[in-house]
């Protein structure tokens, strides 16, 4: 890299946690960011989903670096042992980071490609000596391109929902069936989406922490709202592992979520239909969908279908960019065997750093979500020591870039989002190892859980 080139900005895409985390490492070190944010303010994909509390607190989901960065504008952390919902993380801690930023934080800019500025990704000569271009489209369609000295892509993964279908492919009719059909875990407190599924037969395809949440939410609808009933989908049989670590978890509030929907199968509110892999989303006589099974088998009609399979990484704008990664889980070649789901859940996932992150493809970073590809073990802190030691290795310190600073809890499975009335009550079981969760009945508010 020439000197002109070291002058120029870290463009980081997406201003969600992980992002405007880096942004603010990067700071820290001396190193100018440029953050690009598709949304209107700082965390869009965080506001979409409010109303999902974290089964993480706040003291584990406010990086170190952007806590003095925010310091001197006033900013008073949150109780370190409450848990936010996902409006709380952005109104309390993220936006507030992402003002502090300033100018550095750009809105309404989609980032559309990435490239090294003058050579596609079929060209050696003078690869790595060239500024990486970054081409965006603003909300009125307006491209501009800025020129960056790395890349660090936090953009996530949520708006690459799976489908139901178990090929990894839309499942037959499913797109046709498109307005019966969410990818989302609903916010039945809204009365537009409560009416939607309240005195309705609901399907639900997953089994994630995301799937524990729906199905909390409509055994508790169901208990005031005659008729309300869930068909879990589960591709698996059920087992032990089920329902996550439990009592056993080191993250209370996530292990109480995995027993809440044991709850809501035991109490009656949900029916489990194991093996079961969809195929196809056809339509009865009254209009009611009808899952169809690889095997043949085909379920009582629903009326609505919720579809929590999990994220996948949208690569297409990175096409440009020499990047290693997994064929399985498209996440990078070194990281994936250590986050493999059919092996790994947090606790054997060792913290992780630029030297697991890197590409053929130099001072390009896939970080955050977006770096475990298809893999669901994914926490907050994670992404933090992630950014923390790309700015280090971007600064040049490779001791600490290479050192690590952070011990995960373990047990359970990291992905998810947890839905609760009363955060109150989720602080008393605390957030530490030693932590022990009641047993939860399906809408009590005793704990809170969600997807960091």
């Amino acid at each position: 890299m020439n000197a002109s080139t070291e002058t120029l900005p870290v463009v980081v895409i997406g201003a969600g946690p992980i992002g405007l985390a880096a942004a603010a490492r990067l700071v820290e070190r001396d190193i100018e960011p440029l953050v690009l944010e598709a949304g209107p303010a700082a965390a869009s994909a965080v506001r979409t989903w409010a109303h999902v509390r974290l089964f993480s607190t706040w003291g584990e989901v406010v990086d170190p670096a952007a806590e003095k960065l925010l310091a001197p504008t006033g900013w008073v952390k949150p109780d370190p042992a409450a848990y936010p919902s996902g409006g709380d993380w952005a109104e309390r801690y993220l936006q507030p980071l992402a003002d502090a930023l300033g100018e550095r934080v750009r809105y309404g800019a989609t980032v559309t490609g990435v490239s090294r500025a003058g050579r596609d990704r079929i060209v050696d000569a003078d690869r790595e000596a060239q500024p990486f271009v970054v081409h965006h489209t603003a909300a009125d369609g307006t491209e501009t391109r800025v020129f960056a000295r790395a890349v660090i892509d936090a953009s996530g993964t949520w708006s690459s929902p799976g489908p139901a279908g178990a090929s990894g492919l839309p499942a037959l009719g499913e797109r046709a069936a498109g307005e019966r059909v969410s990818y989302r875990v609903p916010d039945l407190k809204d009365p537009a989406v409560r009416a939607r599924y309240a005195g309705k037969r609901t399907a639900v395809i997953g089994s994630g922490a995301s799937a524990f949440t729906a199905l909390a939410g409509l055994a508790d609808l169901a208990k005031v709202e005659s008729g309300t009933r869930a068909a879990w989908i589960l591709r698996r049989g059920l087992s032990g592992s089920t329902f996550g670590g439990g009592a056993a978890d080191q993250l209370p509030a996530r292990g109480a979520l995995g027993l809440a929907a044991k709850a809501a199968v035991d109490d009656g509110h949900a029916d489990a239909v194991t093996g079961f892999r969809t195929e196809a989303v056809e339509r009865d006589s009254a209009g009611r969908l009808v899952l169809v099974g690889e095997d043949g088998r085909r379920l009582d009609a629903v009326d609505e279908v919720i579809v929590l399979t999990g994220f996948r990484p949208d690569l297409a704008f990175l096409g440009e960019l020499r990047l290693g990664l997994d064929d399985r889980l498209q996440a990078p070649s070194a990281l994936a065997p250590l986050i493999d789901p059919n092996q790994h859940s947090c606790g054997t996932v060792y913290p992780h750093g630029a030297a697991e992150l890197s590409h053929p493809e130099k001072d390009v970073y896939l970080a955050g979500m977006k770096s475990y590809g298809r893999a669901p073990t994914f926490l907050a802190m994670t992404g933090y020591e992630q950014v923390r030691s790309i700015a280090a290795a971007l600064a040049g310190d490779h001791e600490a870039a290479e050192r690590v600073e952070l011990t995960l809890p373990e047990t359970g499975v990291c992905g998810g989002a947890g839905l609760f009335d009363e955060p109150a009550a989720a602080e008393e079981t605390g957030g530490g190892c030693c932590s022990t969760p009641a047993t939860l009945a399906i809408g009590a508010p005793a704990t809170a859980s969600g997807g960091c």
